[in-house]
């Protein structure tokens, strides 16, 4: 992935990233107490290796196994924030078109909550295969959401001005987990004392 540069911060190492996926499993878990056949919804691309760390959390430390995950290709936004799809492309594939989820309750899980206009896109989609009930987990949100939507675990929550991205790094896409702050413009001017 091409990402631009202008000053980039490290938030949240490895180790940090842990421990935080280690708690959204938790309550991940919560939610999905009673939930017969649960399903979890990784958005493409980052949000689909966070599902599958998740449903393993869920599995080896909670006692829900054999977790459906489908990776569900949503998007709006570059990386960068650029936009690429004014109306958000949701391209299922013929099995997922074909999905009945009545009665069934659906974890969807991304890595950054921004503007909300995939997760809005994704829910109405998950609405209409019939799911009972619709559940949001995010590594991160940003507190900026443009529509009425919410995320019902957070991992973390971040304040983050415009023209700055929340990157969410996960493997395989990158090769360790972590969370950087990238400014996206010239670098910003540095001050010294005289």
């Amino acid at each position: 992935m091409e990402r631009r540069s202008g000053q980039r911060f490290t938030l949240h190492d490895t180790d940090s990233i842990e421990g935080v996926l280690d708690r959204m499993a938790a309550a991940c878990a919560a939610l999905l107490v009673g939930a017969e056949r649960p399903l979890l919804v990784g958005m493409l691309r980052r949000g689909a290796p966070l599902a599958h760390a998740i449903a393993a959390r869920l599995s080896a430390r909670h006692g829900i196994a054999d977790v459906e995950i489908i990776e569900l290709k949503v998007q709006r936004y570059a990386d960068d924030l650029a936009l690429l799809h004014p109306e958000t492309l949701l391209a299922e594939t013929p099995e997922q078109a074909a999905l009945d989820l009545r009665g069934r309750t659906a974890l969807v899980v991304d890595d950054v909550l921004y503007a909300g206009h995939s997760l809005w896109r994704t829910v109405g989609w998950l609405r209409a295969k019939g799911a009972d009930c619709v559940r949001v987990a995010v590594l991160a949100d940003r507190g900026n959401a443009r529509l009425p939507v919410h995320a019902d675990v957070v991992g973390l929550h971040l304040e983050v001005p415009e023209g700055w991205v929340v990157e969410c790094n996960v493997p395989p896409y990158e090769p360790e987990l972590g969370i950087d702050l990238n400014h996206l413009g010239p670098a910003l001017p540095t001050t010294t004392a005289t």
